[in-house]
């Protein structure tokens, strides 16, 4: 599989990893066996690039990473990047976020110690606390870093405004932002800023939670999940109207000869050399589905069917609730 540099930490990676919010329940039951076998075709099919987060199932994705790396020696075959920063008000319960020095050495022993790693390759604040200074936060990134914890450091879900000043205090070795042919919105300055930096632009949910696929989620299923069941593109008539786009789309790959996965995994690829996509799946089918986009060589020609069909702006709906949204900057 095509190698691709992660940010100025000196490491190449594969241009696909893998979303380790899969291995918890959040699109659906799931158990370590899956999971396992999930992690060892990844390693079969070039895959060296994990990424998971404390929150993801409240440790689970880490522990089940962490069991997997002990049977394997201990010695870890992939490139592990985790996340920090969210956590929840002790007295109302709601969602909050912590950028503190204190809260993000803390909770990265956490995920140390669940991982069974002394350190790992990559650190994301998950979301901002805008009362404390990006360039503040950058500072204690660049401590951990000094101090042999981390490899490298990003953030999730910033604006291009907020990398450049965290730049100006340290290299950003990658920003994490939703980014699909039905979420367009870092092409409106994120996937630029990292160019010019040499950050890597690293895509989550590259397939569109899955409507881009063979089988994207119906309305039952929808409704059946916590996240998709209030999320505005998986609800009513824009779910209706997605669905007739998606299937649209999935005729396309049809008569490309290659998985609806695959296309549109391989266009979140082409959007250039900084660009990694780390889709999530419980299915080796589905992963198998997902790398064949990067065998992809997409032509002009290509690009213009794909946008035929998936114009700028096709997706109804928010990409999250109000709910969803808290956290996130936005820029447009």
């Amino acid at each position: 599989m095509e190698q691709r540099a992660l940010g100025h930490t000196g490491k190449l990676v594969s241009s696909i990893g893998l979303g380790g919010m899969s291995f918890s329940d959040f699109y659906g039951p799931t158990d370590q066996a899956e999971s396992f076998e999930v992690m060892e075709l990844a390693l079969e099919l070039g895959i060296n690039h994990i990424d998971t987060s404390n929150i993801y199932g409240m440790g689970r994705s880490e522990t089940v990473i962490g069991e997997f790396l002990r049977a394997h020696g201990g010695e870890s075959p992939f490139v592990i990047a985790t996340k920090a920063g969210i956590t929840s008000d002790p007295e109302t319960g709601a969602r909050c976020f912590d950028n503190s020095a204190q809260h993000l050495r803390s909770q990265l022993e956490g995920s140390l110690k669940r991982l069974g790693l002394e350190h790992v390759d990559l650190f994301y604040v998950h979301r901002r606390q805008h009362s404390i200074p990006i360039e503040e936060v950058t500072g204690t990134l660049v401590a951990l870093k000094q101090e042999g914890k981390i490899g490298g450091f990003g953030f999730s879900e910033i604006a291009p405004y907020s990398l450049r000043d965290a730049s100006e205090i340290h290299p950003v070795d990658a920003v994490q932002n939703e980014y699909s042919l039905s979420t367009r919105l870092p092409e409106m300055g994120m996937n630029q800023e990292c160019a010019r930096l040499g950050t890597s632009m690293v895509a989550f949910s590259p397939v569109g939670r899955g409507l881009l696929t063979d089988t994207p989620p119906d309305a039952e299923r929808a409704a059946g999940n916590p996240f998709l069941g209030v999320n505005p593109r998986f609800t009513g008539t824009n779910l209706t109207r997605n669905l007739e786009r998606a299937k649209a789309f999935a005729k396309l790959a049809a008569e490309m000869g290659v998985s609806t996965a695959g296309l549109a995994n391989g266009w979140v690829l082409a959007q250039g050399p900084q660009v990694l996509s780390i889709p999530g799946t419980r299915s080796t089918t589905h992963l198998r589905q997902l790398v064949e986009g990067a065998h992809l060589t997409l032509t002009d020609s290509d690009f213009a069917r794909i946008e035929e069909v998936l114009p700028v702006g096709w997706a109804a709906g928010d990409r999250y609730s109000e709910a969803q949204n808290l956290g996130p900057e936005r820029y447009c």
